[in-house]
């Protein structure tokens, strides 16, 4: 009993300190997100403009629900408000566990926090103004004077986000597959060996995160089929050799 009475009193001092850690965080969410719904209109009009650029027969989306419009520029809010702290976040988590890490690690804890959060914002950026355009202009070509598009706000809005994050989540595989070579796990000639299994792998990761759209399947598909070709370069280049390591 003693024990855990002193083990208590010496994680005191760190559970105080993420309390205060968590809050700054809460607070931060909090103040970005309520300053993100003071623009919410004209940041949902800057995610409308592709959807009315790819058809000339729409110029306004529509809610069913009273509730969805309000729910959907707070839910765009708090994304955008995520996004706007992630920053502040990432320093909150970095101040938190950097005294407990050797000067090696850290300088690996911000490399990797570096290139993951680049090659996320990467991805997120392909997704609105390289893929997204061009989904929504193949789905609109179906609309004509028989056939009327009536995309809900709310369901629109989900399917950005869902896109962007999708994208910005999976820019992340050569990343991940560089680190494992790095720490000895892999090597290059694994990946190599083993390609037609993750492309399946690929293809059903895609299907899952555009949640079974077949057409944002494959256009999600084809560039994590470059991204990991570029994974099995990057891999071979920085990769550390091994006994004992998956080939």
């Amino acid at each position: 009993m003693s024990l855990l009475v002193r083990s208590l009193e010496q994680f005191r001092p760190h559970h105080e300190e993420l309390r205060q850690r968590l809050i700054k965080v809460f607070a931060a969410l909090v103040i970005s997100s309520g300053l993100s719904y003071l623009f919410s209109e004209d940041i949902a009009r800057f995610f409308m403009e592709p959807l009315f650029a790819a058809s000339p027969y729409l110029d306004h989306l529509v809610y069913t629900n009273l509730p969805e419009a309000f729910l959907s520029y707070l839910k765009l809010s708090l994304l955008v408000g995520i996004v706007i702290s992630f920053p502040f976040i990432l320093f909150q988590i970095w101040m938190f566990i950097s005294p407990g890490l050797r000067s090696n690690e850290k300088k690996f804890a911000v490399t990797v926090v570096f290139w993951a959060t680049l090659l996320f914002g990467t991805g997120a950026v392909f997704a609105l103004f390289g893929v997204l355009p061009r989904m929504l202009l193949y789905f609109m070509s179906y609309a004509g004077e028989n056939l009327e598009p009536l995309p809900k706000f709310g369901k629109y809005l989900t399917f950005v986000a869902r896109t962007i994050l999708a994208f910005g989540l999976s820019f992340e595989i050569p990343f991940l597959m560089v680190m494992a070579g790095k720490a000895g796990f892999v090597q290059a000639s694994y990946f190599r060996s083993k390609r037609l299994y993750f492309y399946g792998a690929i293809i059903f990761l895609a299907f899952l995160l555009t949640a079974g759209d077949f057409m944002a399947t494959g256009l999600l598909a084809v560039p994590l089929f470059f991204l990991y070709e570029a994974g099995i370069f990057l891999t071979a280049l920085f990769g550390k050799k091994k006994a004992g390591v998956m080939q």
